[in-house]
């Protein structure tokens, strides 16, 4: 049951339960109007000490489209973080309103503490460069959607894998499946960071490979998920400025890959993915925003206890 529950952390919740949670994502894309009114009379609040557009959005959209209300803040200095409140207090006070809270922060950790607090279901849209699950949940179900699986697979993440939160859960998430075998395409600066090789991939022994140039390895991959450097996430824009065009997905490179290869990408874009790219039929990243909206709406159906 995972009424009442937070979600912090992608293995916070088991498989099984992350299917039961895929399963009704299923069940609303395919008749949306049957779930229209489940969530009457329940409020959502969207605590997002720095900025999002699709995150927040689709927290709302989802929302709103199961019948609920939202409220919230968009920036801390619309709130009373700007008078210096505590995210206890914050977080003691907006749960006296709603029924669940949906809380991004640029400090790792922060929703983690936060939910220390909570007397409603406190979701992680992201901290940081540490950890964004319900982003991991979209993936997956994107994933699920482009191969019917998740075990067998292997996995080309592309660009920043350093400050690249999504990518972190990700690799967090499937390294519970069997069979997958990731390949990690970055710059030596932006590989992914030492703890997650120790703690998740070489303590789970799963295959791995570092390399530097997408066009080595594309043709071996069944997902490609691209990610942008994030210009956010460095205190020097010098070093930004030489990263920042690594990699390029365009029509040339995808010559090199298989026909039924699926790409991925969390978004905001900047030009790590070619125009040119969106028609192409293994381009499934728009599809993936929709899919974010829709697992979000089971997500906060499942903690509400509404169905």
């Amino acid at each position: 049951m995972l009424v009442g529950k937070h979600l912090i952390d992608p293995q916070d919740f088991s498989i099984e339960e992350l299917e039961d949670i895929f399963n009704l994502a299923d069940k609303i894309i395919e008749n949306e109007r049957e779930f229209k009114n489940i969530c009457n009379g329940k409020i959502l609040a969207t605590l997002f000490y720095e900025p999002s557009t699709r995150t927040r959005f689709s927290f709302e959209a989802a929302m709103l489209r199961l019948g609920g209300e939202v409220i919230g803040f968009s920036e801390p200095s619309s709130s009373s973080v700007k008078k210096g409140e505590s995210i206890p207090d914050t977080i003691r006070t907006v749960g006296s309103y709603v029924d669940i809270i949906a809380m991004r922060h640029p400090k790792e950790g922060a929703p983690k503490y936060a939910s220390f607090y909570s007397p409603v279901p406190l979701i992680n849209a992201g901290d940081g460069g540490h950890q964004h699950p319900t982003q991991t949940l979209t993936d997956l179900l994107t994933i699920r959607k482009a191969k019917g699986s998740f075990n067998n697979l292997t996995i080309g993440l592309c660009g920043d894998l350093k400050f690249g939160r999504t990518v972190h859960s990700l690799i967090k998430a499937l390294s519970r499946y069997n069979g997958i075998k990731f390949i990690l395409i970055s710059p030596k600066e932006l590989q992914v960071p030492d703890y997650i090789k120790a703690e998740i991939l070489n303590k789970k022994s799963i295959d791995y490979l570092e390399v530097e140039r997408l066009e080595e390895t594309i043709k071996e991959l069944d997902i490609l998920y691209m990610t942008r450097v994030q210009k956010e996430r460095f205190f020097n824009e010098a070093d930004y400025i030489r990263l920042k065009d690594s990699y390029i997905l365009d029509k040339k490179k995808l010559k090199l890959a298989k026909k039924d290869l699926a790409i991925l990408h969390p978004l905001p874009r900047v030009n790590e993915i070619s125009y040119e790219v969106d028609e192409d039929p293994r381009a499934f990243y728009f599809k993936q925003v929709k899919y974010g909206m829709y697992v979000r709406m089971a997500l906060i159906s499942k903690l509400l206890g509404v169905i």
